[in-house]
């Protein structure tokens, strides 16, 4: 046995008992960080323009804090960004993240001494998990890559700057870093397409047993694999054993990815984001990720049908409700208070706390009052795809609002990997999901107020085109699943001819 896997089993036992010790104590964790949160906040300008030092409880907090958004939080960003210290923590921050934002243009998420290790420990746990639970370590012997962003660095008012991914680049350990591909030179490389070459022409010779990203960018890796090759990913790399996934709901891809790599393999779900690692899968056992409830962060959770209130009543972990849809609200040790990420969670356990993330606050279908979410359209493809033998490689879902003649309807854009043998019947099917899981849609199409939905079948790489057109292929970045407009369907179409 190699040295690397024979350390890594104790380390990893030993980190288990600790997240299983956790997970009894998530209330008590919870409240103590909100007291070492507001503790530290007292001498920032955030917490004397909140009055901090008069919150003594976590209701009077709220009333002390209220729910912003990046638009909101910005001017706080701002002054950080003209050099001005103790703005929203203790001195300056060690980095921005930096993402890309729907209204906001560029965001830039701080990154503090305190909350860096929030990042890597949340990755870094949810691997020893895996170790400890299932005994397979061999894979830390072999070559392992994750299909990051650039870790070059740029400077803004003297704080090191870039994709998150990026930044973690530099915190991988080194006993990892020299198992760690691609090379740090192939990591730089911005224009996905060339660097995703260089990776393979990198990779496609090395006992790779870990292959880590987001789905779809995995599955163009692994699509590269097999054409240069001509052999499928387990004949070239007979040793991978894990893939370690987030970012998007792994479901939707999982057939194709397990199709092209041509067996199963063990998977790990991470929930990462610019402002916080939040959970991971901890069992193979049960459903959903593990909340990190003892990282430096206090999480709130305002019910979805109450996010767009003026003041919604935030909720803390003891308050949730197993199956509830609630927005995910943070407040952490980077500086981030009351801050809504966009991400909307649904309890699935809270003995332990376990998510899953079921959607984007923005990215829903409410044309005629339905809210469709991103949980029950994606269920309702992978449950006609499955019963049809079709394989999806990416969808997206619109509304189309009639003017004049005609009534209004959602259209599904579609990239089939494998069509079903019958569109029409695959469409009506698609249909009877839908109303089935919302009962909004329900009434609108039992009310005829709009049409069943239209199926648009798109061209091979027509998802790959559009992001490229938007410059943002590769990465963190993926396609909403839903939008409430129509930018995104009307681009896929015009690009694919069907204007």
């Amino acid at each position: 046995m190699n040295i690397k896997s024979l350390l890594a089993k104790p380390f990893a036992n030993v980190i288990y008992r600790q997240i299983q010790k956790e997970r009894h104590t998530a209330l008590a964790d919870q409240q103590n960080i909100l007291n070492q949160l507001v503790k530290t906040g007292k001498s920032t300008i955030f917490g004397k323009e909140h009055k901090f030092d008069q919150v003594q409880s976590p209701s009077e907090f709220q009333e002390a804090v209220p729910m912003r958004d990046y638009e909101a939080f910005k001017i706080y960003i701002e002054q950080i960004k003209k050099g001005t210290e103790n703005v929203l923590w203790k001195g300056k921050p060690i980095y921005f993240a930096k993402t890309s934002g729907t209204t906001s243009g560029v965001k830039y998420i701080p990154i503090t001494k305190d909350s860096i290790s929030n990042h890597i420990n949340g990755a870094r746990n949810a691997l020893l998990t895996y170790m400890a639970t299932t005994g397979q370590t061999q894979f830390v012997n072999g070559r392992m890559i994750f299909l990051s962003g650039s870790p070059v660095l740029e400077r803004v008012a003297g704080i090191p700057t870039g994709r998150l991914s990026g930044i973690v680049n530099h915190h991988i350990p080194a006993y990892l870093r020299s198992n760690q591909l691609p090379s740090y030179e192939t990591n730089c490389i911005e224009e996905w397409e060339e660097k995703l070459d260089k990776i393979v022409e990198e990779t496609i010779l090395k006992d790779m047993t870990l292959v880590g990203g987001i789905p779809p960018w995995m599955q163009m890796y692994f699509d590269r694999i097999v054409e240069k090759s001509g052999k499928s990913v387990k004949e070239v790399f007979p040793n991978l054993q894990v893939l370690v996934q987030g970012g998007v709901n792994f479901e939707p891809y999982k057939s194709k990815l397990f199709d092209t790599i041509g067996k199963s393999i063990d998977t790990i779900e991470l929930f990462p984001a610019s402002e916080g690692f939040f959970a991971f899968q901890d069992t193979r056992e049960a459903q959903g990720l593990l909340l990190n409830t003892n990282s430096g962060i206090y999480f709130e959770f305002v019910p979805l049908a109450n996010i767009h209130d003026a003041n919604p009543v935030r909720l803390n972990l003891s308050q949730v409700e197993l199956g509830a849809q609630y927005a995910l609200i943070i407040n952490s040790n980077a500086g981030l208070w009351g801050y809504n990420i966009g991400d909307t969670v649904k309890f699935v356990s809270i003995d332990p706390y376990r998510i899953i993330v079921t959607g984007r606050v923005k990215h829903f279908i409410s044309a005629f009052g339905e809210h469709v979410i991103g949980e029950e359209v994606e269920a309702a493809m992978l449950e006609v795809a499955a019963e049809m033998n079709a394989s999806v490689v990416e969808f997206t879902v619109a509304p189309y609002i009639a003017q004049g003649e005609g009534k209004s309807y959602h259209e599904w854009l579609i990239e089939f990997e494998r069509a079903p043998l019958d569109m029409d019947v695959f469409k009506s099917k698609l249909d009877e999901r839908m109303c089935a899981k919302n009962v909004y849609y329900q009434d609108l199409i039992s009310g005829n107020i709009l049409s069943p939905l239209v199926l648009t079948a798109l061209p091979k790489n027509a998802f790959i085109q559009y992001m490229k057109s938007e410059g943002k292929l590769g990465g963190q970045n993926k396609v909403p699943r839903l939008s409430n407009d129509r930018k995104i369907a009307d681009a896929l179409r015009a690009q694919s001819g069907k204007s």
